[in-house]
């Protein structure tokens, strides 16, 4: 691969589907394993259950529709269902789209329920240390599976995160559904965020008002409602991160808008500095920086193919976007993203580019960049 011509991924997949089915139950204590995620048969279908719960299919098992809509199925790659969660395969697939790093969200980014906090503790930090010793560990320049972050309080959270810095974590998310990110309590992590160094994602999962879209199928038109609205669910996460106080508090922590796209987002920083100038002397409190300075210092937002790039990132700043493969999902641009990128950023300066599809994510996440 030409260092010259490599990229940078800072958003691509590793769903329920494609984990090894043996991963927590190899790792977890008999008695959480016996309750936590684990591979059962049931209807004569291999599924993923947690607490009683089916979660997904595994490998073969997961949906047949979306199986067909995957990147990989696309690209005419043998896939038994297990592909995106084998990092040797995982690289040759690198290879075959230019590919030098990837960012991987788990299973975490679009769900994984697990409501026994003491459960949930400790399968997130079995995900993160397999992440490390058996993914990540494969080649760990290249391949960056994120760490996970439990929900339930603010201190195990943070406790967690310092744990991930200790081990070679590059990252972490935590699904912000389901934290109250008005509570100052949740200063304990942005403050572990910063002291650590680790940028944390906020990923697209929830946040429909509407039962037609939050009970979509594939196959159905609401599928594609669904997609088409899904990138703007971040909205009210990051105007809570913004007016709460909770960047300006924490001047270096790093925030990531994972797959939320930039198109609604000039629009969208334009109203927040709008209404922060408007209003800013009548509220019992306001930062004292505006949201556009806020953004342009501490939050970077991910997007795959966005036909008005070229003239859109030139508003939000090069140096808080970054592009992504989204591997192996139905939006990926895997294994054509080189075309991709040419036909959205083409536009750009070579130096602009550069920074959106390499720089930013290598510092970001403190990869090695060849010159």
């Amino acid at each position: 691969m030409d260092p010259a011509t490599r990229i940078y991924s800072c958003d691509d997949h590793l769903d329920l589907p494609a984990v090894p089915p043996s991963l927590w139950e190899s790792r977890l204590p008999r008695a959480q394993a016996e309750r936590g995620l684990r591979v059962v048969e049931r209807d004569g279908r291999r599924v993923w259950v947690c607490e009683d719960q089916v979660l997904f299919g595994s490998g073969n098992a997961a949906n047949p529709e979306l199986k067909k809509l995957s990147a990989i199925g696309r690209a005419g790659i043998e896939d038994d269902g297990y592909r995106a969660g084998n990092p040797k395969l995982r690289l040759e697939d690198m290879e075959r789209d230019n590919l030098w790093a990837s960012v991987i969200y788990g299973p975490l980014a679009i769900g994984l329920p697990i409501s026994d906090p003491e459960l949930q503790s400790a399968s997130y930090a079995a995900w993160n240390d397999w992440a490390i010793e058996e993914f990540n560990a494969v080649n760990p320049e290249r391949l960056c599976v994120l760490g996970f972050l439990p929900a339930h309080s603010p201190e195990a959270a943070a406790a967690e995160l310092e744990r991930c810095a200790g081990i070679g974590h590059r990252g972490a998310i935590i699904d912000v559904f389901e934290i109250d990110l008005a509570d100052r309590g949740w200063d304990r992590l942005w403050a572990a965020s910063q002291e650590t160094g680790l940028p944390i994602s906020f990923h697209l999962k929830a946040g429909m008002w509407s039962k037609s879209l939050q009970t979509r199928r594939i196959g159905h038109w609401s599928y594609a409602a669904y997609a088409s609205v899904l990138p703007l669910q971040l909205d009210e996460p990051f105007a809570l991160m913004l007016f709460s106080g909770a960047l300006e508090r924490h001047p270096r922590f790093k925030l990531v808008l994972a797959e939320a796209g930039i198109g609604w987002l000039p629009y969208f920083i334009n109203r927040l500095d709008m209404e922060w100038e408007a209003l800013r002397d009548k509220l019992d409190y306001a930062p004292e920086l505006s949201p556009s300075q806020l953004f342009e210092r501490q939050v970077m937002s991910t997007f795959e193919e966005e036909p008005l790039g070229a003239q859109l990132i030139p508003h939000l700043g090069a140096g808080n976007c970054m592009w992504a493969s989204d591997y192996p999902h139905t939006d990926s641009t895997f294994p054509n993203s080189m075309k991709a990128i040419d036909e959205a950023l083409g536009a750009l300066s070579e130096e602009d580019r550069r920074k959106v599809t390499v720089t930013n994510c290598a510092e970001l996440y403190g990869f090695a960049l060849e010159s």
